[in-house]
């Protein structure tokens, strides 16, 4: 497959960022190499790394029903240790650049269907087994399985077939995917021995962590990995995660020194714990983003009309305002904002009572509209559904809340409930975005959205190569979503975090909060 690769004008010692990436690499069969992590710079100039210790994270978004198979992987919790103790090929640097991990170079075909991946040697598992190709292959062969219920499916459904080549893998698509290096950081496809055929659930990876303490809901715990391959992360000795989802709790336990870190600070407290003495709060925009989420198969939200209706009836500027105290953006009905290099500008919805009751008329629809939500959907999400309840009150649509427990509310509502308040971290790409979420074959297509337009403009996407163009498609994807589809996105939110002052080495990271996901690897306590 060497013969499939060419060298590209990419420097050595420089990241990659996916714009870049698709004109050099994919062009021209690029090769990406471990040359490009030599000046990352990922800790502070100033700070020197300190070991020892144990740091601790309260975080919400843990569930009773949390797994440790990355398969399954559907909250934070469950994402944010698995990226403690597991690993992918590749990781996003915070600034949205890929760079080597498992893999420590990479090549594609011209015609980017054909892709090989050299696996670094010398890495070992924490059950003392080696890494091999054969437990990379295994990992995608289970992931990409038809009947697999791994939330990575929709990535891999283009995955034509997955072999090794002496101390390569290579990955075969049915049709071109030139952003495919960035979809396999997905947080899903963290390599295991055998590819997790074998025990899943055990927790058992290749990260800087390995799994001590597993007890879902309540909390998590790890040790420094001794034969851990790479020292640029796992400072601390020891690493807890205690869920605690009830915000006020978090914020206590981070003020009285319980914890070292948090999650999801609401945005009406943060200026207030900014006074807070020993305590730094950090936000960092992106392309996390808050959800209602309506299941377009299911009554009344299978009429395009009442879904137009209740996309109108909701007041984003208000919501902006009052929700995330002005920490994110308004939303558009499609999860793609400016921060992605393909977003393409359209006419921005607002709150029209009009045109909400033009198309609720249309529908014939009548009576309650159910919508379900939760402390743990996303922060402020019970009072973000009021608000939207209010606005839809004035233009003649009578929503019902409900307000679910937070233990098991994604295994029971989320991707479940016809009517639902959500979020989503983003992804890498728009590819990886409408893959994970609103292609017809997801698993994650959790608003039914089944649109075969959408898909035969998701494949074309894939495999072309020239910017000017791939735009375009993807400018017509998005007036689709925004038209047809179920999911309501009212704001983008920045993610904020806050930690103790003995916390040291943060860094932005706007791919979701927590720098990323790698917060209790990257960071140390300071003697």
């Amino acid at each position: 497959m060497k013969d499939n690769r060419h060298h590209s004008g990419i420097a050595a010692g420089s990241e990659v960022n996916r714009r870049d990436f698709m004109v050099r690499a994919v062009a021209l069969g690029a090769v990406a190499s471990t040359s490009l992590l030599a000046a990352t710079g990922q800790a502070s100039a100033v700070q020197t790394p300190q070991r020892g210790g144990i740091l601790k994270a309260g975080l919400q978004g843990g569930s009773a029903t949390d797994s440790l198979d990355p398969a399954t992987f559907a909250s934070q919790v469950d994402n944010f240790f698995g990226r403690q103790w597991g690993e992918q090929l590749v990781q996003l640097t915070g600034s949205g650049e890929l760079q080597p991990a498992l893999a420590e170079e990479w090549g594609a075909s011209k015609d980017a269907k054909v892709w090989t991946f050299k696996i670094r040697k010398g890495v070992e598992f924490h059950n003392g087994k080696t890494l091999t190709p054969a437990d990379v292959v295994a990992t995608y062969e289970r992931h990409s399985d038809k009947n697999s219920k791994s939330g990575a499916l929709g990535l891999l459904k283009g995955l034509g077939s997955v072999k090794q080549d002496g101390d390569t893998v290579v990955l075969t698509m049915t049709e071109p995917n030139a952003d495919l290096p960035f979809l396999l950081d997905d947080f899903h496809l963290m390599i295991q021995p055998n590819g997790g055929k074998d025990r899943p659930t055990e927790g058992i990876g290749t990260g800087p962590y390995r799994v001590t303490i597993n007890e879902p809901g309540i909390r998590h715990g790890g040790e420094r990995f001794p034969n851990y391959w790479r020292n640029d992360r796992g400072f601390a000795d020891q690493i807890e995660i205690i869920v605690i989802n009830d915000a006020s709790a978090r914020t206590a336990a981070l003020q009285s020194g319980q914890v070292d870190m948090i999650n999801r600070v609401e945005p009406k407290v943060v200026e207030l714990l900014k006074k807070v003495p020993g305590v730094t709060v950090q936000n960092a925009p992106g392309k996390g983003h808050y959800v209602f989420t309506m299941q377009c198969i299911t009554s009344p939200f299978d009429s395009k009309d009442v879904r137009l209706a209740l996309k109108y009836a909701i007041d984003r500027e208000e919501m902006v305002k009052t929700i995330l105290a002005g920490y994110g953006s308004v939303g558009n009905d499609t999860p793609i904002n400016s921060v992605y290099a393909n977003f393409t500008d359209s006419p921005q919805r607002a709150y029209d009572p009009d045109k909400a009751a033009f198309h609720y008329r249309k529908s014939g629809h009548s009576g309650p509209i159910l919508l379900r939500t939760s402390d743990v959907a996303f922060p402020g999400a019970v009072d973000a559904a009021q608000l939207y309840q209010q606005s839809a009150a004035k233009v003649g649509i009578s929503l019902n809340i409900k307000r679910e427990p937070g233990d098991g509310y994604w295994s029971s509502v989320w991707n479940v409930a016809p009517f639902f308040a959500g979020y989503w971290n983003g992804r890498a790409t728009q590819d990886q975005m409408f893959s994970t979420a609103y292609y017809s074959k997801a698993d994650w297509n959790d608003s039914r959205f089944f649109n075969a337009r959408f898909d035969q403009l998701l494949l074309q996407a894939r495999g072309e190569t020239d910017p000017a163009k791939r735009k375009n498609l993807y400018a017509d994807m998005n007036a689709i979503l925004r038209e047809e589809g179920g999911m309501i996105v009212p704001m983008f939110n920045d993610f904020i975090d806050a930690h103790s002052a003995k916390v040291l080495g943060w860094a932005k990271n706007g791919n979701q909060e927590l720098m990323g996901g790698y917060a209790l690897s990257k960071c140390w306590v300071q003697a």
